[in-house]
């Protein structure tokens, strides 16, 4: 029984923290969208086709049906696990693409401003998901299909942002737009470098998701060491009763002295 409730308090405690990680994500766009507003160029359509702002918001949306699932089940179904995986790669992938960008900006002469919203949303949410995603009980192994749906995507949001970048002359990564490439090459080259990446990243999360959460296997080892102080206790106990009961036992009959 302790363990159960032990398990079962630290599952109430992850399900709090996933509903925060939703909230402060929640708060982190609104501020990123009012932050954006202060440029010229900034159009609402624009802000909703980053990668990253789907992602978080599709993190929001996960993360409160994970809390209000640890809040209420002991387990997390597999279905909500395998979405948590494909949302999770997104979201360190986009941090890991961002990242990216910023190194490139000084190479390429131009300029990528990185408010705190920015830095949440890319860096700081992911590595809070990413430690949930290791330690928090309950969860089970995610499904291959997370990874059908990450490169689902993908494949999706990119055909629709140049087709749509096309029209209004706009892309949210210089990789993807022709003015800012030297030719197919290298655009092609980009275009593999990211599905590799989320191909590694999405990979690397269901691995990760095959392994005994690690609250849980703080817990088992807990278990264990209380289970053989009891067995040690139990031995030297019954050592202690059976010396008692040799020590208190009439010793040989003496025979009679005569008088």
């Amino acid at each position: 029984m302790p363990e159960v409730e032990c398990n079962v308090s630290i599952r109430t405690a992850f399900g709090f923290l996933r509903l925060s990680g939703a909230l402060i994500c929640s708060v982190a766009l609104v501020f990123r969208f009012i932050w954006g507003l202060g440029s010229a160029t900034f159009t609402a359509s624009n802000f909703f086709a980053y990668l990253t702002i789907q992602s978080n918001i599709a993190f929001v949306v996960v993360s409160v049906l994970g809390g209000l699932c640890a809040l209420r089940q002991p387990i997390d179904p597999r279905w909500l696990t395998t979405l948590r995986a494909a949302v999770l790669s997104c979201t360190l992938s986009a941090g890991i693409v961002f990242a990216v960008l910023i190194q490139q900006a000084g190479a390429r002469n131009f300029r990528i401003d990185v408010p705190w919203s920015d830095q949440i949303l890319h860096f700081w949410l992911p590595a809070f998901a990413l430690l949930g995603w290791i330690a928090a009980p309950g969860r089970g192994p995610g499904l291959r299909r997370a990874l059908v749906l990450v490169l689902g995507y993908l494949v999706v949001w990119g055909g629709f942002t140049l087709v749509r970048g096309s029209f209004v002359g706009w892309y949210p990564y210089f990789f993807l737009d022709p003015a800012q490439v030297n030719g197919l090459g290298e655009f092609a080259f980009f275009c593999a470098l990211a599905v590799t990446l989320f191909t590694l990243v999405t990979t690397s999360v269901l691995a990760v998701s095959r392994a005994q959460p690690f609250t849980e296997r703080e817990k088992v080892r807990a278990a264990l060491a209380r289970r053989l102080e009891a067995a040690s206790t139990r031995r030297r106990e019954e050592v202690v009763t059976r010396r008692g009961k040799v020590r208190g036992s009439p010793g040989p009959s003496q025979p009679a002295r005569r008088r």
